[in-house]
């Protein structure tokens, strides 16, 4: 079984933890709506990606009656 030679001190292991740390999302303004949205992810609220309508949203499709 592995067992290591020394003791880690705290010091060496939080050096090699100082890299690990989450950074902050770096959100842009959709050009469609102005909400912001991830980086070339399409806009939640409206749908849109590079100024074209990736996704429909709900209320605008029409069904009709027989359709569905």
């Amino acid at each position: 079984m592995a067992v290591p030679q020394n003791r880690v001190t705290k010091s060496r292991r939080n050096m090699r933890r100082a890299h690990d740390a989450l950074t902050a999302a770096n959100p842009h303004e959709c050009q469609n709506c102005g909400e912001l949205k991830r980086p070339h992810h399409v806009c939640g609220s409206c749908g849109h990606y590079a100024e074209r309508e990736i996704v429909v949203q709900a209320d605008e499709i029409d069904l009709d009656d027989d359709a569905a």
